[in-house]
């Protein structure tokens, strides 16, 4: 795995992961909604935590610096 996160795309998928647990676990968005974005928050903190992400590779998207 090459990595294709730079680390400003890092910060914001961990934060977003962050908020989608803070949304889940405080029961503001509950049921399937809120299930469906702590999955989504999960695998942004995994992509995030390894600096690659398998869409990008797909779309050809590389976020990491050159260098």
């Amino acid at each position: 795995m090459k990595k294709n996160m730079g680390a400003v795309d890092k910060v914001i998928r961990l934060l977003l992961a962050v908020v989608f647990a803070v949304l889940y676990f405080t029961g503001t968005i509950a049921g399937t909604p809120g299930l469906v974005l702590l999955v989504l928050g999960g695998v942004f903190a995994a992509t995030s935590l390894v600096s690659f992400c398998p869409l990008y590779t797909l779309v050809g998207i590389n976020t990491c610096p050159k260098k």
